[in-house]
């Protein structure tokens, strides 16, 4: 049985119709001395330096961007922003969205670890006019002069367009099936996709965001430190406060990176509000390993409304590991809230956000890779935990075989299917793949839309009116006619010996002829001196547990320097690329580390 409906403000005449980008408008006219958008730097200030937007101040910002970028370019041209995640880049957003310009939410070219990712997103993409700023600028030169891609018409500088061309700005119809941006996705090692994402897409999603997070709940706040050039990260910061005119504050990623509990102290910083932020899954496994008691001693995150996990399989043991460090510190149980969503559905689907402990299901291994689910005790042989992701809001979700195109029942697993109008029209110049993924159609529709369904690419199950996500369908892992699920076999990895990196492990297959073979590439862990490192331990370790609780044989297991294993812009094991770099030998293997300490 499918899961979900559209929500009555999204149908014609609600008052969801109202592109996004016009709220800015309407805001600035309304509430003019709110806050809007706040950056939070820490390079000017260690403490975090604040530095704000008001409404009207960002509406007069987006309209003198619109003016610049139509000097440059024309409508339906591409923008791409090369820029660092300040203020201007979510200034340069908003303008882009005013005048037609297509914008392309990218980054500056000095990140580190997202070059190939660049060169192919910036290529298909094609921008007419690249948005950087004054100290990108010698990054974005040598970007275009090392590399083949499309020489831009000109270089705008953000911080440098004047807002007095705010006065020249005359509004024009924004119509929801216009493009807004494209969304170039991650963590495939094939040619990049621009998802296409339309006026309509962003503001549905907006819509169906805060409908699923309480929106009851007076004062809401969004902390972020999230990428603005990933999905989530981008509807977080533009589209959540953008919705009813509330207050975004986000910082950049490197700042969490380098001081994870900043995340923490920008959310304990907000009395009286109801704070929202959202995560990938090993963020919060990064936090709750920093959260010593000194550290959150003076730290209250009871404001802490609902903190979205989402972008990867989400672990049980992280669930419980931040709620027990942050505890102390005030956090609600009922906070977490283990979600789902991908690009191509701008980005939200559902998420467990009902003021509950995260629900964990525990079911029978075997029965679930043969696509039943079975449910059994926590201590089982050979039982599996998997995390509720709630229920869509919005949208349709439905469980399909692929094969027969027919909804699967609850308790068996298919392909997610997802039908909203925050679904993309398709992928950017690429007709035969856009058809593929979102021209999915029902053979047996009933009361569900016939057509227009997109294939996620990703198994699942309904149990109990909830969604359970089992994992991607081009990652499974087929040995001897029976499947097996990558993060199964990962947990398995990590847990088995102190060496191996938490949430550090790949599990893929290679050909082996008659039948795959299974390879586990693990990065070590930092925590274990390489003075008593005993490789053959770890390697019996991990291919004794594999081979207990999966019943199969470990082919080759690689352990690999911290670093080493691919990783997408969201966090989450870029399992394909990692094989590639394995078959390539380009992993930076401890072994060759310990080597060459003679």
């Amino acid at each position: 049985m499918a899961l979900g409906s559209l929500l009555p403000e999204l149908r014609p005449g609600g008052d969801g119709r109202m592109p996004l980008i016009e709220r800015v408008a309407r805001w600035a006219a309304e509430k003019p001395d709110a806050p809007a958008f706040t950056y939070v730097d820490y390079s000017l200030d260690t403490k975090g330096a604040h530095l704000t937007l008001t409404w009207a101040q960002a509406d007069r910002r987006a309209r003198a961007m619109a003016v610049r970028l139509r000097q440059a370019a024309e409508p339906g041209d591409r923008a791409a922003l090369l820029l660092p995640q300040t203020l201007e880049y979510m200034m340069t957003m908003l303008g882009a969205m005013y005048s037609h310009v297509i914008a392309v939410p990218l980054f500056s070219p000095d990140l580190p670890g997202h070059a190939d990712r660049l060169i192919g997103a910036y290529t298909d993409a094609e921008p007419a006019v690249v948005v950087t700023t004054r100290n990108a600028l010698s990054h974005v030169e040598k970007f275009l002069a090392d590399h083949d891609v499309p020489q831009p018409r000109e270089i705008v500088f953000a911080e440098e367009v004047d807002e007095s061309l705010a006065d020249q700005w005359r509004d024009e119809p924004i119509g929801f099936d216009d493009l807004a941006y494209l969304q170039y996705t991650s963590g495939s090692t094939r040619r990049p996709a621009g998802v296409e994402i339309t006026h309509g897409n962003v503001t549905a999603n907006g819509v169906q965001l805060w409908s699923g997070w309480a929106p009851e709940r007076p004062n809401p706040e969004l902390v972020s430190w999230l990428p603005l050039f990933h999905d989530m990260g981008l509807i977080s910061v533009l589209a959540l406060p953008t919705v009813n005119g509330d207050h975004a504050i986000y910082t950049d990623p490197l700042s969490f990176i380098m001081n994870p509990m900043r995340w923490m102290r920008l959310i304990a910083e907000r009395p009286g509000k109801n704070v929202y932020t959202a995560g990938p899954n090993f963020a919060y496994e990064y936090v709750a390993s920093s959260a010593t008691p000194e550290k959150i001693a003076d730290l209250d995150l009871s404001g802490l409304t609902t903190c979205l996990n989402g972008a990867e399989p989400i672990r049980p043991s992280t669930l419980t590991s931040f709620a027990d460090a942050l505890a102390p510190a005030g956090l609600n149980p009922g906070a977490q809230a283990p979600g789902y969503g991908l690009a191509e559905a701008t980005v939200f689907v559902a998420a467990a956000a009902e003021d509950a402990p995260p629900r964990v299901l525990h079911v029978e291994r075997d029965a679930l890779t043969a696509g039943e689910l079975r449910v059994c005790a926590a201590d089982a042989d050979r039982a599996t935990a998997l995390v509720s992701c709630g229920k869509p809001c919005g949208q349709y979700v439905a469980i399909v075989d692929p094969e027969t195109r027919l909804e699967r029942p609850d308790g068996r697993v298919g392909e997610i299917w997802v039908h909203g109008p925050n679904t993309a029209p398709g992928y950017w110049r690429n007709s035969e793949r856009s058809q593929d993924t979102f021209g999915g159609v029902l053979a047996e529709p009933g009361d569900l839309p016939a057509e227009r369904w997109m294939k996620t690419g990703d198994y699942g199950v309904v149990h109990d009116g909830e969604l359970y996500v089992t994992g991607r369908i081009k990652d499974l892992i087929i040995v001897d006619g029976r499947n097996h699920y990558p993060q199964d076999i990962e947990g398995t990895t990590q847990e088995a010996h102190e060496a191996v990196r938490p949430d550090f492990v790949a599990a893929f297959a290679v050909d082996g002829g008659e039948t795959e073979r299974l390879v586990v590439v693990a990065e070590r862990n930092r925590r274990v001196p390489l003075g008593r490192l005993d490789l053959d331990e770890v390697e019996a370790a991990v291919r004794g547990a594999v081979n207990v609780e999966h019943e199969m044989a470990v082919h080759d297991f690689v352990l690999i320097e911290p670093g080493g294993i691919s990783r997408t812009s969201s966090g989450k094991i870029a399992r394909a690329a990692t094989r590639q770099r394995y078959l390539d030998g380009g992993l930076p293997t401890t072994a060759a580390r310990l080597a060459s300490r003679g």
